[in-house]
């Protein structure tokens, strides 16, 4: 896997995938009790908290369209998420299935055009740190960077494919910021 480098400019604001990223990746979580955050989350958003970076979460959520959760569902892992990470700023979720062909479902750009606007942000000025292809494909079409960290369930062609790939979230900050914890 190539290393990180830090660009020569850091950006503005963080978008986080949620499952996979932030927390393992339960599949069609309903259940706030099943929530556990991947190594360094915590540190890493309140790394971005302390040096005034907005954050936000953009994620699919196809067991919405599916019916196997419901948006209440959701939102109390969402909620569940906040409360074992802290303030994640904020979260955007494309209930769709993936032959809904709306605008939102990462690999589409949606929710990452909101995220930038919601925070104030150009599009280009933030960054989407994501476990699958999708993710680095939805920053691509927004028009804003990416960092992948892998997880088990990420693609070799999507790691390959990736501009910039990490190992962990620290090193997605490393990567992204000097001076970003270790």
């Amino acid at each position: 896997m190539p290393g990180p480098r830090i660009t020569s400019s850091p950006p503005r604001a963080v978008l986080f995938d949620r499952d996979g990223t932030l927390v393992h990746d339960v599949a069609y979580n309903g259940e706030p009790a099943l929530v556990r955050p991947v190594d360094g989350a915590a540190q890493a958003l309140a790394w971005l908290r302390a040096a005034g970076i907005p954050t936000a979460v953009v994620s699919n959520q196809s067991g919405i369209a599916r019916g196997l959760l419901t948006r209440a569902q959701v939102d109390a892992v969402n909620a569940r998420v906040a409360e074992l990470l802290g303030p994640l700023g904020p979260v955007f979720v494309c209930e769709h299935g993936p032959q809904d062909g709306c605008a939102c479902r990462k690999p589409a750009p949606g929710m990452v055009l909101q995220a930038a606007e919601a925070l104030g942000v150009p599009p280009q000025d933030c960054v989407v740190i994501g476990d699958i292809g999708a993710d680095i494909e939805a920053a691509q079409a927004a028009g804003a960077r990416s960092v992948l960290v892998p997880t088990p369930r990420t693609l070799p062609a999507e790691v390959t494919a990736a501009p910039l790939v990490a190992n962990n979230l620290a090193g997605a900050l490393r990567a992204l910021f000097a001076g970003a914890p270790e």
